[in-house]
């Protein structure tokens, strides 16, 4: 495969901020369909994350649960709200200090869970499995740099 090299170093920069937007622009729309198809199933993929860590950490403050999903405590409140109306999760007392609560995953919020969880995979599975093998593994690499590179400007701009 041939690819285009730009001779003007400004371009680089350019051209990898255009190539960022253009991959921003294709997560949306990937992220999209991945919850689209979701919520056809029952369940958001934003909703769906939430019951993830309650199914991955057990039952918790909903204080703990906003920091896992590194949400502002607020918006956890609503969500979880909405997650009891449907019965999807329960709030009871915590045994170790009565005046917090802890959110439990209900059977009901599991189930719903695993079939917007295979839902939402499907549509994966649609997307990236018509890449093939090869170009599954050069996108892994590719997203592995990609990650890396996020994660050193990241660090950089805390310090």
């Amino acid at each position: 495969m041939s690819r285009a090299k730009p001779n003007n170093p400004g371009m680089h920069s350019r051209a990898g901020a255009d190539l960022g937007l253009r991959y921003l622009s294709v997560a949306y729309v990937v992220r999209k369909a991945v919850d689209d198809q979701m919520i056809a199933s029952g369940l958001s993929l934003s909703r769906a994350k939430v019951l993830q860590v309650l199914e991955r950490e057990g039952p918790l403050r909903q204080a703990s649960l906003a920091k896992s999903l590194r949400l502002a405590p607020r918006s956890i409140t609503q969500s979880i709200e909405g997650l009891e109306r449907s019965g999807l999760v329960v709030r009871r007392p915590d045994p170790d200090d009565q005046r917090c609560k802890l959110v439990l995953l209900t059977p009901k919020g599991r189930a719903t869970l695993t079939a917007g969880m295979e839902a939402g995979q499907g549509v994966l599975r649609s997307i990236f499995g018509a890449l093939g093998p090869d170009r599954q593994a050069d996108l892994e690499i590719l997203l592995n740099e990609i990650e890396a590179a996020q994660t050193k400007i990241s660090t950089r701009l805390r310090q």
